[in-house]
């Protein structure tokens, strides 16, 4: 048994409360790398005001900010703050704590399956595990953390 592989998967209750907490931290992540960007854009161009392929490239940039914020707290732990403030952790399927491969691949799964209706959120409701749609996909699972 890999460490970790015998704890009870997540219930689905706070696994949703958590995303709501992620959410708000999450905007504050994506409001400062906003800044961060606008800065620099300003710096190097000379001016403040994106321009119309400037808004791809920033798109670009929050998806990259927000792709190294979400990997490497699943990497060093398998907890963002929120998920440790619900006792919950992210853990590939076999309990082995998550590579850059295994979050790279939740990450980019994650995208579709929210953006797409919520359907990947949804998911859980018809899954035998009440596993999301990305975590099946990527061969990852919530737990719960013991007190």
């Amino acid at each position: 048994m890999a460490g970790g592989s015998h704890l009870a998967r997540a219930e689905l209750l706070p696994r949703l409360a958590s995303l709501v907490y992620e959410a708000l931290i999450l905007t504050a992540v994506v409001l400062l790398a906003t800044l961060v960007w606008q800065g620099a854009h300003g710096i190097l161009t000379g001016q403040l005001q994106a321009t119309p392929g400037g808004v791809w490239a920033l798109r670009a940039w929050l998806v990259a900010v927000t792709g190294g914020y979400f990997c490497s707290f699943w990497m060093r732990g398998g907890q963002t703050l929120p998920m440790r403030t619900w006792r919950l952790r992210l853990d590939r399927a076999d309990g082995a704590p998550l590579d850059l491969r295994s979050a790279g691949v939740r990450y980019a799964l994650a995208w579709p399956c929210a953006l797409v209706a919520g359907i990947g959120f949804l998911w859980a409701l018809g899954d035998r595990d009440r596993q999301f749609l990305h975590d099946r996909l990527a061969g990852t699972r919530i737990v719960r953390v013991p007190r």
